[in-house]
């Protein structure tokens, strides 16, 4: 009895132990750049800037370097994006430059180990792609407002 609550108390606590998930890079953009949908480079950018700052806030400055240098060739395949929505279309070329330049001054920051810049870098870099999105985010409806004293139930 004891030697087989002792062999299931350590093969509970071995199930408990987990490798940290691996770290991987997107797959590759070729370096030619091609026109891709719009809706495929705007996630590819979001979830490098996700990347980015999870790097950032880890201390792992040659994964971020990794996120810049994807992001930069993000930016340029952005400029020729198909499908654009109408609400990018007069705006796309010289917010994939914007992006480009955040993404290559985070890049210089990453390889300085420039905390404080990369951090102001990664902000702008969020603060683009979220203008890229798609549509609109309407505002989160609360509970409603509660009815005056003395008035309904």
């Amino acid at each position: 009895m004891k030697r087989t609550l002792l062999i299931s108390a350590f093969l509970l606590g071995l199930s408990a132990c987990q490798l940290p998930p691996k770290a991987s890079r997107m797959p590759a953009l070729p370096e030619t750049v091609t026109p891709r949908p719009y809706t495929e480079l705007l996630e590819r950018a979001r979830n490098l800037a996700r990347v980015a700052n999870e790097a950032f806030y880890l201390d792992k400055w040659d994964r971020l370097q990794l996120a810049a240098e994807d992001l930069e060739l993000t930016a340029k395949y952005l400029a020729r994006a198909e499908d654009v929505p109408p609400k990018h279309a007069d705006t796309l070329a010289t917010m994939s430059r914007d992006l480009g330049k955040l993404a290559t001054a985070l890049l210089a920051s990453a390889r300085a180990k420039d905390a404080k810049k990369a951090n102001e870098t990664m902000a702008r870099i969020n603060a683009t792609v979220r203008e890229m999105r798609l549509s609109e985010i309407p505002p989160a409806k609360g509970p409603p407002p509660p009815s005056p004293p003395g008035k309904g139930a």
